[in-house]
């Protein structure tokens, strides 16, 4: 893993996860799961972190989502190690700990990092910011949590809308509907997003930790209302990922064309 595809920094008793990818939109590949899966364990086993800020380098991409040019090129996005491979996509959809986590969304998040941004706790998002899960748009489905996250945290059916069309929905929409929690500008961002954590962190951290686990429902690290949409969506996703479809959408993307659907 490159040093720095993943950019952590401590500030005081808060933890800063930085995708250090801006040159691929901080798209996730195998670096970045074991980088944000590490740093998420680091924040869990160290009592001195109280909370997890989450954010992408530079000013337009939070994240991408899957690295589907490295898809293309049938590269791993995960791990060999199965420890690390059950955090789920980004080394975090299926790894919930008890410390809270804060996304600063700081440009669009698509796809796997819209999941990313399902994931966390709070959201707080760039003006610019937008939210989107376009995987039908290159054969795929939302299989990183997103199919049924968006869902529980926005309106069903504007859920679905969002969903099986595969447009955006901006910053701004995504706070009137509850799925964000703050819209500032960039400037302003991340001093919102620390100002958040940092008033967690003044709070009883045991306090915070188990009204965190009893809110999700983590037991032993899992969320146990997951457990039958995970295997519903292993299921799906087992039968998509064989589909010329799923082979086309990646490929079509890589080169820059409009794919050719067969659905089969």
């Amino acid at each position: 893993m490159s040093d720095t595809t993943i950019l952590t920094e401590r500030r005081g008793h808060i933890l800063i996860v930085t995708i250090n990818r801006p040159e691929a939109r901080n798209a996730v590949n195998a670096a970045v799961h074991i980088g944000i899966g590490s740093a998420l364990e680091e924040a869990e086993t160290d009592p001195e972190i109280r909370a997890v800020v989450i954010t992408g380098a530079g000013d337009k991409a939070f994240c991408a989502g899957a690295d589907l040019v490295a898809l293309s090129r049938r590269e791993r996005l995960y791990p060999d190690d199965p420890a690390q491979q059950a955090w789920g996509f980004a080394g975090m959809v299926a790894h919930p700990i008890s410390k809270p986590v804060i996304a600063a969304v700081n440009g669009f998040a698509f796809g796997g990092g819209c999941e990313i941004a399902l994931m966390s706790d709070i959201i707080v998002a760039a003006d610019h910011a937008q939210f989107g899960l376009p995987e039908v748009k290159v054969g795929l489905f939302a299989a990183a949590g997103g199919a049924f996250r968006l869902a529980q945290q926005l309106p069903r059916k504007l859920a679905m809308e969002h969903m099986l069309t595969g447009d955006p929905i901006s910053a701004q929409r995504a706070a009137h509907y509850g799925l964000v929690n703050h819209v500032v500008p960039l400037a302003e961002l991340m001093p919102a997003a620390l100002a958040i954590a940092e008033k967690i962190a003044a709070n009883a951290p045991l306090s915070v930790q188990a009204t965190k686990r009893v809110a999700l429902g983590i037991q032993d690290g899992r969320i146990a209302a997951d457990a039958p949409y995970w295997e519903h969506n292993t299921l799906e996703r087992s039968a998509l990922m064989r589909s010329e479809d799923a082979r086309e959408g990646p490929r079509a993307f890589a080169e820059k064309r409009k794919p050719e659907w067969k659905a089969r």
